[in-house]
C-alpha cells in the first residue's frame, strides 16, 4: 500500500534526508488510503539531528533579533501563500474539516507574524543601582537546542506555538511531530527553510516515540516543550528531572461550561456545541462537561440535542461536513468505549452515542456528536479526558454547588461561564481553579498574544503565547558595569 504513496523527507541540517524505515500516514476518513509515507528514524538519525541542531544553535544565537524576526515574518507569508495546499494536507492526515484546517493554517501564520514582530521589541531592562556610576541591566539569552514534541490534534498550530517563540529567542529546535500527523509539520519546516532560516536551526524527526524517545532525551536538549497526554508528560517529567532539563508541559483537560441564570439558553447551547463538538472534540480546550442550574437543565439539554442533530458528520474535504472523523481507528474505539462504560454506569444517551451507520462511514474513524445525561459525577465519563465529541451534563443546586463541581476535577485547563449577573461572574472568575476563564464565550479559542496554559495536572505552570510565551525559551542574565 505504501509503495505508491508520496515520500516526505525530514529537514536535517538544511538538507532533506530519508531513513531506512517507513511510516504510513493514513486518511482517517478512509483508512484504506495512504496520504504519504515518512521516514521512521532510528537512534543514529536522531544523533545526527542533534549534531546539526547544535551547529545551527551557534549560528542562530549570533543572528540579530531583527534578522530572526525577518525570517519569521517571511515564514508567515509563505504559510498564507500556501494555505490551500497545506490545509488540504492537514485535513487528509488528521480528519478535521477543511474550514477548520484553513483556520489552523491562518493561526499558525499569526504566531510567526506576532513573534516575528517582536524581533524589534525591547528585550531586557535597565535596573537602578545604588552607585550612580554603575550601569545595571538585564539581557535575555537563548537556551540552546530545544526539543519540541507536538500532538496530532493541532499538528500545525502547536508546532507554530512552540517554534515561533523559541526561534525569536535565538534557539535551535528539534521538532518531533506525532506519527499520525507529521506531514504539515514537515510543510512548516519547508516554509521556514524557504524563508531563509539557516541550516540546522530547525530539524524534524519522524518515527515511533517508543523507538526513539530515549534517544531524543539522551540527545541532551537544553529544554523540552511538550503538548500531549498526562501519562507521557509524567514520564518526561521524571526522565528530565534526572538531567535537570526544564519542561514546558501542556497536558489534558476536562473543561466545563457552567450555565447560571439569565441569558439565552439557545445562545449558550450554540456556544457550548461549538466548543464540545467542533474538531470532533479533539482539543485539549474542548468542553466535555456542562454544569447547569437545575431549573434550566431540561431546556438546555433539549437545546444541545437540537445542536447535535444539526451537525453533519463526514469526510473533512466534503464542504457539507461540520464534524470530521477522529484521527484514527484506535481513537474512535477509545471514545466509543468511554460512552459504553458511561451507559453501563447509569448515564443516558440524549444524542449520538456511537459510530454513525452507513456505507459512507464504513472505512472511516467516525463518532457521532454525543450528549450524555443522568451522569454520576464520580463516574469515569465525568472525571477522565475522553478527547472526542462527547459532552456530559449535570445539574447544580446553586452557584456554590456549580463551582464545587467545576473545581472537583484534577484537571484545570479552561472553564466557561454563561451568566449575566456581574456578581456571579466576578465570583466565578475568582473561584475557578483553571488557567483560563471565558464568560459568555466557548472554552476554546485564544488569540496568539494571550497567555495560554493550565493549572493542576493540566500543565507545568509555564505559559505559552504572548510575551509570557518567551520566558520558557530564554534565560535572564543580570549585568552590572562599573567604570
Amino acid at each position: 500500500m505504501s509503495t505508491t504513496a508520496e515520500r516526505r523527507l525530514n529537514l536535517v541540517g538544511g538538507e532533506w534526508r530519508d531513513a531506512p524505515g517507513s511510516i504510513d500516514v493514513l486518511d482517517p476518513a478512509d483508512e484504506r488510503q495512504v496520504v504519504a509515507t515518512v521516514p521512521a528514524m532510528g537512534a543514529a538519525e536522531v544523533d545526527a539531528v542533534y549534531a546539526a541542531a547544535t551547529a545551527g544553535a551557534a549560528t542562530w544565537r549570533a543572528t540579530s533579533t531583527v534578522d530572526r524576526g525577518r525570517v519569521l515574518l517571511r515564514t508567515a507569508g509563505l504559510l498564507r501563500e500556501r494555505a490551500p495546499e497545506i490545509a488540504r494536507t492537514l485535513t487528509r492526515e488528521m480528519g478535521k474539516t477543511l474550514a477548520e484546517a484553513s483556520g489552523e493554517v491562518g493561526k499558525a501564520a499569526d504566531f510567526f507574524e506576532y513573534y516575528g514582530g517582536l524581533g524589534r521589541a525591547a528585550r531586557g531592562e535597565l535596573i537602578a543601582h545604588e552607585r550612580a556610576d554603575v550601569n545595571a541591566y538585564t539581557v535575555h539569552e537563548p537556551l540552546g537546542v530545544v526539543l519540541a514534541i507536538t500532538p496530532w490534534n493541532d499538528p500545525l498550530l502547536t508546532p507554530a506555538r512552540k517554534l515561533a517563540p523559541a526561534l525569536i529567542a535565538g534557539n535551535a529546535v528539534v521538532l518531533k511531530p506525532a506519527s499520525y500527523t507529521p506531514l504539515v509539520a514537515l510543510e512548516l519546516a519547508r516554509a521556514l527553510d524557504d524563508a531563509g532560516l539557516p541550516a540546522g536551526v530547525v530539524n524534524t524527526v519522524t518515527g515511533s516515540g517508543a523507538a526513539i524517545g530515549d534517544a531524543l532525551i539522551e540527545g541532551a536538549p537544553a529544554a523540552v516543550s511538550f503538548t500531549g497526554s498526562n501519562d507521557v508528560g509524567a514520564d518526561l517529567r521524571l526522565a528530565l528531572a534526572e538531567r535537570d532539563v526544564p519542561l514546558l508541559a501542556e497536558l489534558g483537560g476536562k473543561n466545563a461550561a457552567v450555565v447560571l441564570g439569565g441569558g439565552s439558553i439557545e445562545q449558550a447551547a450554540s456556544s457550548i456545541a461549538a466548543a464540545a463538538w467542533a474538531q470532533a472534540g479533539q482539543r485539549c480546550t474542548a468542553t466535555s462537561r456542562v454544569i447547569v442550574e437545575r431549573s434550566r437543565l431540561e431546556p438546555l439539554v433539549e437545546a444541545l440535542r437540537r445542536e447535535a442533530e444539526r451537525l453533519v458528520v463526514g469526510p473533512g474535504l466534503d464542504s457539507a461536513t461540520t464534524v470530521g472523523p477522529l484521527v484514527s481507528g484506535a481513537q474512535r474505539d477509545s471514545v466509543i468505549g468511554f460512552v459504553e462504560r458511561a451507559v453501563a454506569a447509569g448515564a443516558t444517551i440524549a444524542a449520538g452515542g456511537g459510530a454513525p451507520e452507513g456505507k459512507a462511514y464504513a472505512h472511516g474513524c467516525y463518532v457521532a456528536p454525543t450528549l450524555l445525561v443522568d451522569v454520576d459525577t464520580e463516574a469515569e465519563i465525568w472525571t477522565e479526558e475522553v478527547f472526542g465529541p462527547v459532552v456530559a451534563v449535570v445539574a447544580a443546586d446553586d452557584e456554590a454547588h456549580a463551582l464545587d463541581l467545576l473545581n472537583g476535577s484534577r484537571f484545570g485547563l479552561a472553564a466557561a461561564l454563561y451568566a449575566r449577573d456581574v456578581g456571579v461572574i466576578q465570583r466565578f472568575v475568582a473561584g475557578a481553579e483553571v488557567g483560563q476563564v471565558a464568560v459568555n464565550l466557548p472554552t476554546s479559542g485564544w488569540d496568539v498574544h494571550m497567555p495560554f496554559g493550565g493549572a493542576k495536572v493540566s500543565g507545568s505552570g509555564h505559559k505559552e503565547q504572548g510575551i509570557e510565551g518567551l520566558h520558557f525559551y530564554s534565560r535572564t542574565k543580570t549585568v552590572a558595569i562599573a567604570p
